[in-house]
């Protein structure tokens, strides 16, 4: 099964709650697209980074995410949010969901894979502007670099 064959998931109204919702890649056989890095598993937070420095009482120290890839489609579900795109560059095949802050605040998010690191651009790319978030893996870690913060995950579970 294709990524093209699964249906793009979103986040339901007033976001998810309870226990996780199942995956939405899980029927996929195609294979990761070429320079995307594999980021697939169950990730949880263990340390939260603001500049280099530690802030060992910040809410993501708890953040727990599972990531989903097929082909060039990455599925990041996390908090109450199911964000479902492409990574190809494109506003439209991107994130086109709410905000996990705000789950009534829309958002459109353009997602490429460069240099080994999923990188996230609000409102697309612009190669003016720096992604203003990305995952990458370090040393079997996820870096989850967004604005001016960095959480570090341990892969809890694989894909």
């Amino acid at each position: 099964m294709l990524a093209d064959d699964i249906p793009v998931a979103h986040t339901p109204r007033g976001g998810w709650h309870g226990e996780m919702p199942p995956p939405v890649l899980s029927d996929c056989t195609e294979p990761l697209a070429p320079g995307a890095s594999d980021l697939r598993g169950l990730w949880a937070a263990y340390a939260v980074e603001q500049h280099g420095a530690p802030l060992p009482a910040h809410p993501l120290t708890t953040h727990i995410e599972r990531i989903e890839q097929c082909g060039d489609r990455v599925v990041i579900t996390a908090g109450h949010v199911i964000h479902d795109m492409r990574a190809d560059g494109t506003l439209e095949s991107g994130v086109n969901d709410v905000a996990e802050a705000d789950l009534s605040r829309e958002i459109r998010v353009a997602a490429v894979f460069s240099d080994g690191r999923l990188d996230l651009h609000p409102g697309g790319v612009d190669p003016a502007r720096p992604p203003l978030v990305t995952r990458e893996l370090v040393d079997g870690e996820l870096l989850w670099n967004y604005a001016s913060f960095t959480v570090r995950l341990r892969r809890v579970r694989p894909a």
